[in-house]
């Protein structure tokens, strides 16, 4: 369906005698942030994968911006980008050579300009000249985002993109990553944190032993949850706003 950017009925997977996904469904709308929860083991990847055309499913059905990942995986991997866990950048080419890159791979006009509104997008035209070898864990995630979007894609698949993350870089994503769906872009998160989905996410889905055992947005997920006492307690901030107000906003490293 045009209307829906992910549609998932019935997937399944087994790796031999494992049965990953025991009949997974859901749907993503267009320009909204997708979280889908699970513990290490739990299929994340492997929904990814199927729904990237890295790998097919045994039986069950997913299209992808309208496309069906086993028909016409062609027309898919034209109107998506993934980023994985770890930055995918090469760091021996500089930032802008990174960039450069990309673009002619997709066969860009004026791939210099895509390479300079992109670099100064994510805030990285100071280190262009750079290798990403000497770029921090921060800096080499935005520069993976920006590859990721040479093209502008209609979705982007992000798979736990802050993982070994400080909390400073992790907020640093977050605020990319909302960026992009203000814009229009629909972004697939697969995460473990679930201060990251409860931050970000418009709708979450929580996988589990191959199904997904819920799906809604925050609130109703909360109204899942039996009524328990509300104490009245002041707020504290969170660990993390202690640990930005001590160190503050650093320039780039």
């Amino acid at each position: 369906m045009q209307n829906l950017a992910i549609q998932v009925k019935g997937l399944q997977k087994s790796y031999e005698q494992l049965h990953v996904l025991k009949g997974v469904d859901f749907e993503v709308k267009p320009g909204s942030i997708f979280a889908l929860l699970g513990s290490n083991g739990a299929g994340k990847t492997t929904i990814v994968k199927i729904l990237t055309t890295l790998l097919k499913q045994d039986s069950g059905a997913a299209t992808v911006n309208g496309f069906d990942v086993t028909s016409k995986p062609d027309h898919v991997r034209q109107s998506i980008s993934l980023t994985g866990q770890f930055a995918a950048v090469d760091e021996i080419l500089t930032g802008w050579e990174n960039l450069i890159m990309v673009a002619k791979l997709r066969h860009l006009e004026k791939p210099r300009q895509v390479a300079d509104d992109l670099l100064n997008r994510f805030g990285l035209i100071g280190a262009a000249d750079r290798r990403a070898s000497t770029y921090s864990g921060g800096m080499r995630r935005r520069l993976d985002l920006a590859m990721s979007l040479v093209g502008r894609p209609q979705l982007i698949f992000l798979d736990e993109p802050t993982t070994g993350l400080d909390p400073e870089a992790r907020i640093e994503v977050w605020k990319i990553v909302r960026e992009l769906a203000d814009r229009g872009t629909t972004v697939f998160l697969t995460t473990q944190h679930l201060e990251e989905a409860e931050h970000l996410a418009d709708r979450i889905a929580i996988l589990h032993e191959g199904r997904i055992i819920a799906n809604g947005t925050l609130a109703e997920l909360k109204m899942v949850l039996p009524p328990s006492k509300v104490a009245y307690v002041e707020k504290q901030p969170t660990l993390e706003e202690i640990f930005l107000a001590i160190v503050g906003k650093k320039e780039e490293r």
